[in-house]
């Protein structure tokens, strides 16, 4: 009898998703792990709308332009796909979505991974394919392959007037160290060069869990930033923090800056120096205080970058105040320094506050405070002339190449351009010779 080979059947074509990820860093982790677990599962990736048969929109709801950002991209989506799974920040804020959008498929609030899958499976089943591997170790990755976000928590318990992020997602919730730890590792053998450790409140990892003892390559590691810090910095990429607050315990982390454990690097926001308005946004209010700190880190770490953010144009906020503002800028001669006026956000409690700064007043401010910040940035810039870095490249083009040094991060810091860069290639590191500088940006050539 004549035997007929059976072939196999083909696997369905795996349904495709498309994404748009808005706002913050916290909010692309949240977005690498959605699609990750979404690969895992079998459905493809599209960056086209109409090759997708739904797409996801992780939002944004801080301030009243990431609303508007927001709301605009989801209508987007619906005008050019028609099929929109809404996530993120502003799914939290009762029905704006749905009021905004109600032809939208499901709304689910910031890092609800299993919400957004529940939806997806209900609107586009997957078909069942036992024969592909689809998820690297590292999981699905929206940064370029030679950084990461690294997030090490979830939420915050700080009641800050101005911020709405406890109530949209709750309070502190901290990753297990042994896991958080294996995702580096991971990261770091699928290339990545450097990670960079986000979450609403980096200084304090841990606390929600007492420093609760995990384990890691089988031993015991406390859950605590210093403990997690030590151990990244064994995995040989460079470890940046972001995120930090201004706790006591920060200043155990500088020794391992200087031993080259960590960048030397802090992003700290202290977001104003008047003890009153401090005290109003309920932030840590003694400028005097964080005066002194900053001047014992640079002593204990020399090559120390600090970068902060603040408020201008709070309630209140007065010309004496303003000027008290400037003049610690003055004092703390700040390497990198973001400015926002400040912008009402439905649900906080500073909208309560009295004395509100009128517009043009506020933006004038601003305008102040960044002219007074340039000056310092392009002075602290002017001083690396003539010193040799090390930098990580992020691109080529023809025979130039952006990199940053241990002092910038990505996208929101400076670059350093480097000319007659032919054999080097994104990911790597290089030695480069520092020949000018501007108010944000050095340039150079490669050392011999």
């Amino acid at each position: 009898m004549k035997q007929v080979a059976r072939a196999r059947a083909k696997p369905a074509v795996a349904p495709k998703i498309g994404f748009v990820s808005l706002g913050c860093p916290k909010a692309l982790v949240d977005s690498e792990r959605i699609l990750t677990q979404l690969r895992a599962e079998g459905y493809a990736t599209s960056n086209a709308y109409a090759d997708a048969d739904l797409v996801i929109v992780n939002t944004c709801g801080f301030i009243d332009a990431a609303v508007e950002e927001s709301i605009g991209a989801i209508g987007e989506a619906l005008a050019e796909n028609g099929r929109v799974i809404v996530t993120g920040c502003l799914g939290a804020q009762g029905d704006v979505v749905r009021n905004a959008h109600p032809q939208v498929l499901a709304v689910t609030g910031p890092h609800d991974t299993d919400a957004v899958l529940r939806a997806v499976h209900d609107n586009l089943p997957r078909p069942h394919d036992p024969y592909v591997d689809l998820v690297p170790p590292q999981g699905i990755k929206l940064t370029p392959k030679h950084y990461a976000y690294l997030k090490i928590a979830e939420g915050c318990d700080h009641r800050c007037t101005f911020c709405i992020i406890p109530s949209m997602r709750g309070g502190l919730v901290s990753r297990p160290v042994g896991d958080v730890l294996q995702e580096a590792e991971n990261l770091v053998k699928a290339g990545v060069r450097e990670l960079l450790v986000i979450s609403q409140d980096t200084s304090a990892y841990g606390v929600d869990i007492k420093y609760r003892t995990g384990f890691w390559r089988g031993r015991p590691v406390k859950t605590r930033l210093f403990e997690l810090a030590r151990g990244l910095g064994e995995l040989g990429a460079w470890v940046r923090l972001h995120y930090v607050y201004p706790y006591p315990s920060v200043d155990d982390l500088i020794p391992l800056m200087a031993e080259g454990c960590l960048l030397p690097y802090l992003d700290i926001p202290f977001q104003h120096a008047s003890r009153r308005i401090l005290q109003l946004m309920k932030r840590p209010a003694s400028a005097e205080r964080v005066l002194h700190r900053i001047a014992a880190w640079r002593a204990a770490c020399p090559e120390l970058t600090l970068r902060s953010t603040f408020i201008v144009g709070f309630p209140g906020e007065t010309e004496a105040e303003f000027e008290e503002l400037l003049q610690f800028l003055e004092e703390a001669q700040l390497d990198r320094v973001g400015c926002f006026a400040y912008s009402p956000v439905e649900g906080a409690a500073a909208n309560l506050l009295t004395g509100c700064v009128p517009e043009p007043l506020k933006e004038e401010r601003r305008a102040r405070f960044m002219a007074v910040q340039q000056k310092i940035s392009a002075a602290r810039l002017a001083a690396k002339v003539g010193r040799t870095l090390v930098v990580l490249v992020d691109s080529i083009d023809s025979n130039i190449a952006i990199a940053r040094s241990s002092a910038d991060a990505p996208d929101i810091d400076g670059v350093v351009t480097i000319r007659g860069a032919k054999r080097l290639r994104a990911g790597s590191f290089a030695e480069v010779v520092v020949e000018g500088s501007s108010e944000h940006d050095l340039s150079g050539r490669l050392a011999a």
